[in-house]
């Protein structure tokens, strides 16, 4: 398991946009995987979550949101105390 967040996600994306700016405003470290640059990062996202909804943040408690809110994704960082 990661020591981090993982977010596979797109520049294109608003929902993507939105955690990710949440995550920077909360000083969050985690490692941002753009499924359109990286040629197999899709496949690994809907392996992961069985879905294509993007973006996919991923816990390094094993967990995943896909499209959380603002709120189910601080509610989540909190609890990890990243």
């Amino acid at each position: 398991m990661s020591e981090q967040i993982t977010m596979y996600g797109a520049e294109w994306c608003s929902d993507c946009r939105r955690s990710k700016s949440l995550l920077d405003e909360m000083g969050v470290a985690y490692k941002y995987v753009d499924i359109e640059v990286e040629a197999a990062a899709a496949d690994e996202a809907r392996a992961i979550s069985g879905r294509s909804s993007i973006p996919l943040i991923v816990f390094p408690d094993g967990s995943h949101f896909v499209e959380p809110t603002n709120a189910d994704l601080r509610e989540k960082v909190e609890a990890l105390q990243l």
